[in-house]
């Protein structure tokens, strides 16, 4: 398409669940409880991390960490959600488009990061538990989440400014509820090959490598567990292992299925409904899953409701 068809836009159109008006309060409603549930549970995980000293260890510093991140991760999009399923109109500035998707994108690619460094600091404790303590020291601990957070805003950095440099011609209607890489490139007349290419190689190191790194730790964890002798021993290993497992299953299934295919093919289902399982349901979930069998978190629970009560 020739360049004088290029708009300048001032805004776009947050379609998110319009087709679904006649249940958008009871959408609200929903997704209300959920944003509440994951800051409350989420600000205690960090509470409790910080307060209770039994709870001060590497593996509670880096869950400290997912949760501040999961609270961050949903306050960038639901708020507005909520606010949209109200509204007679779903509108973004054009800015607000641009700052929501560089936070959403930073706080996905740092999630990934983090996921990674967990699963590593659960093959040391348990395939090296004597060297423990000497290579997952407090300075380790911070020099790795400090990546984990630089890395993800230094990617979504990329793929914000490289976004926002193409042209688009006059549709400003985002199929999804909030401004997101793959529907965004769809509203596009220029050449998008780039932006697929960086999201193809750089979802490489940032969603793959850590990846295949969490699988790699998880064959010896693994391993390693099944030659504990002691059943009781083997259970507590598989119960601090298994709750970190499963999101990860969760958040990158769903997150590798949404950015790392050609843009084509992503239906509007897809778009809709494959990032609330990362964006908005992980986050839900990630306090439930790492405290549902957590003796520790419960005990440092149970203290410090003693304390208040």
């Amino acid at each position: 398409m020739e360049m004088q068809n290029e708009t300048e836009l001032t805004e776009f159109i947050l379609l998110g669940f319009s087709h679904l008006e006649d249940i958008h309060l009871l959408l609200f409603v929903a997704f209300l409880i959920i944003y509440l549930f994951t800051v409350l549970w989420n600000t205690v995980i960090i509470i409790l991390a910080v307060v209770d000293q039994r709870l001060s260890t590497p593996m509670y510093f880096f869950l400290g960490n997912l949760s501040f991140l999961d609270i961050c991760y949903t306050t960038t999009t639901i708020p507005q959600m909520l606010d949209h399923l109200l509204a007679e109109r779903s509108s973004i500035s054009y800015m607000g488009c641009v700052f929501q998707l560089y936070f959403f994108f930073s706080f996905l690619g740092t999630e990934c990061l983090l996921l990674a460094v967990m699963a590593f600091d659960r093959y040391v404790a348990i395939c090296n538990p004597l060297r423990y303590t000497i290579i997952i020291g407090k300075n380790i601990c911070l020099q790795l989440a400090t990546a984990c957070w630089a890395g993800g805003f230094l990617n979504s950095a990329v793929h914000t400014v490289y976004a926002f440099q193409l042209p688009f011609c006059g549709e400003n209607n985002i199929d999804a509820f909030y401004c997101d890489i793959p529907p965004l490139l769809k509203l596009s007349c220029g050449d998008i090959s780039l932006n697929q290419m960086l999201l193809l190689y750089i979802g490489l190191f940032m969603a793959w490598t850590p990846f295949v790194s969490i699988l790699l730790s998880y064959t010896y964890i693994i391993s390693t567990v099944l030659k504990i002798r002691s059943s009781e021993g083997r259970q507590k290993a598989f119960s601090t292992c298994s709750s970190h497992l499963t999101v990860v299953l969760l958040y990158y299934g769903s997150a590798i299925f949404t950015y790392l295919r050609p843009v084509s093919s992503n239906s509007s289902v897809n778009e809709k409904l494959i990032p609330l399982l990362y964006s908005i349901l992980t986050p839900l979930l990630n306090p439930i899953i790492y405290t549902l069998r957590n003796k520790d978190v419960k005990k440092a629970w149970q203290n410090m409701m003693g304390k208040l009560f």
